[in-house]
């Protein structure tokens, strides 16, 4: 397992968010975690990548594992030094006031000394997003909503990190740009092995996306299997597939 929840459980003060969850990510897998408002997707994307209060919440039982070993006292910012996972929020949360070009050089602020390393990974944003080379020069904050998430998905490969969390990737796109997303996503995992978690609500389009997922509802999981599975499990298929 790259990535692995043992009976993880989480809280924001009195209240618990997550109750005793359990989950692996293989190396190279693409895998989805979907559910309602409020299941606690978000939560569980916080806490693995290890941000800090309020922001995210607390860990008050259970493990994470990277590669095998605990993460539970590193650092969030030692995450992505070591190139281990970076996370793409809810809200994109990009620096509007700079260029895309100065975004991207951000995410690599850790990375000094490895300027030739940091040429090809924006070149391969770019590749991946031609919308952004055209635009590179231009402030974020009057990119289009598309243009901003494909900028925050852009930052988070500027990292270099083995693996991409994805919070909403897909909220407030255009269908014709989600799928876009999503394709230069899966281009992404398929070109450079990259392992990819993404939380979506569209249940749909994430098991189309995912090979596999684990469906969360009110801080369990209430399910998991192959994106075909899911699809086909009558209860996965009543709530959330419309079917």
């Amino acid at each position: 397992m790259l990535l692995e929840a043992r009976d993880l459980r989480v809280g924001y003060g009195n209240i618990e968010a997550l109750h005793g969850i359990s989950f692996g990510i293989e190396r190279g897998e693409i895998v989805t975690l979907i559910g309602a408002n409020g299941a606690g997707k978000s939560s569980t994307l916080l806490a693995l990548a290890r941000l800090a209060r309020p922001e995210a919440p607390t860990v008050t039982s259970g493990d994470i594992l990277y590669a095998g070993k605990s993460i539970l006292g590193v650092e969030p910012h030692d995450l992505v030094r070591k190139k281990m996972m970076a996370l793409v929020p809810e809200g994109r949360h990009i620096f509007g006031n700079l260029t895309v070009q100065e975004n991207l050089e951000m995410a690599t602020y850790a990375r000094r000394g490895e300027e030739a390393e940091k040429s090809v990974d924006t070149e391969l944003v770019f590749t991946l997003f031609p919308r952004l080379r055209e635009r590179r020069k231009q402030r974020s904050e009057l990119l289009s909503g598309g243009e901003q998430q494909m900028l925050a998905v852009g930052r988070a490969l500027m990292t270099g990190s083995d693996l991409i969390m994805l919070d909403e990737p897909s909220m407030g796109l255009a269908p014709v740009l989600m799928y876009e997303m999503f394709r230069a996503l899966r281009r992404l995992n398929d070109q450079r092995g990259i392992t990819i978690l993404v939380v979506e609500q569209n249940a749909r389009v994430a098991l189309d996306f995912a090979s596999r997922g684990y469906v969360l509802d009110t801080g369990e999981i209430i399910a998991s299997g192959t994106s075909a599975e899911l699809s086909s499990n009558p209860r996965v298929k009543k709530a959330y597939l419309g079917g």
